[in-house]
């Protein structure tokens, strides 16, 4: 039977999930949803320029290196985003106004304003849904043995929002289930003079979120997401430390989560 043809993505264009050490043996399992900013060459730029490509309305900058390196530290696997948060927000409900916006931070985006329906479902079907699908297929096959899987969503946030300086180094997300959180504030305040925020600079939600309502509140996994601030991870030295510090707490922490 014939295949529709892709409306969005053209030949030769990378798949929306990248997926790193899909036979890990950690009990950790990674995700990056903002780890790319690549726009469809059928899209152009989104009416944007090179400097607002490079920001963080369109990737979280770092977020997918120091995703790699944990990985790679953890032997773990990673699914991460090749696509831009301009093109669908993977980490939004497709429902939601806001998974394609038209405005982003104080940023119009032209590309994303009157697109049909047609169009969203479009990014919906060839990014959104190939990369959750690539999370589903990864945790799917490790949730029936008994070393169940743990979540870690691997984010970065901008220390400067709408002129609002935020203090954070890291800050721990979760919605209803914090017991990941607690433990790795305990491991992070008791080794570094870090300002860790709980639930900032973003909280978790079901209205808000899509990963981890969806692929760890309703599989009933251990997870949490973490946002480091950007400044920290935008070069490769930074990257490095982050993730080096990321691969001990996860590695103090497994035993405890674990048993949870």
């Amino acid at each position: 039977m014939a295949t529709e043809p892709n409306t969005l993505l053209a030949d030769g264009e990378p798949p929306a999930a990248v997926v790193t050490r899909p036979n890990g043996g950690s009990r950790y399992f990674l995700t990056c949803d903002h780890a790319g900013r690549r726009i469809p060459q059928r899209l152009g730029t989104q009416g944007l320029e090179e400097p607002d490509l490079s920001r963080h309305i369109a990737w979280d900058i770092g977020a997918a290196s120091v995703a790699r390196q944990l990985s790679d530290a953890l032997d773990a696997p990673l699914v991460a985003q090749t696509y831009s948060r301009l093109v669908i927000d993977c980490n939004r409900s497709p429902a939601r106004h806001d998974s394609i916006a038209t405005i982003s931070e104080s940023t119009e985006v032209p590309g994303n304003k009157g697109i049909s329906a047609a169009e969203a479902a479009g990014r919906r079907d060839e990014i959104f849904q190939p990369y959750h699908d690539a999370i589903a297929g990864g945790l799917a096959p490790r949730e029936a043995t008994e070393r169940r899987p743990i979540l870690v969503c691997v984010h970065s946030f901008t220390p400067v929002y709408k002129g609002v300086q935020r203090p954070l180094h890291i800050g721990l997300l979760y919605n209803r289930d914090e017991r990941m959180a607690r433990v790795l504030h305990d491991l992070i305040a008791a080794e570094d003079e870090l300002v860790i925020g709980h639930n900032e600079p973003y909280a978790v939600s079901d209205e808000s979120d899509y990963t981890v309502p969806v692929h760890g509140e309703q599989r009933g996994l251990v997870h949490i997401e973490v946002e480091i601030r950007q400044d920290l991870v935008a070069d490769a030295a930074g990257q490095r430390a982050w993730a080096e510090r990321m691969t001990r707490w996860l590695k103090q922490a497994e035993p405890v989560l674990a048993a949870l």
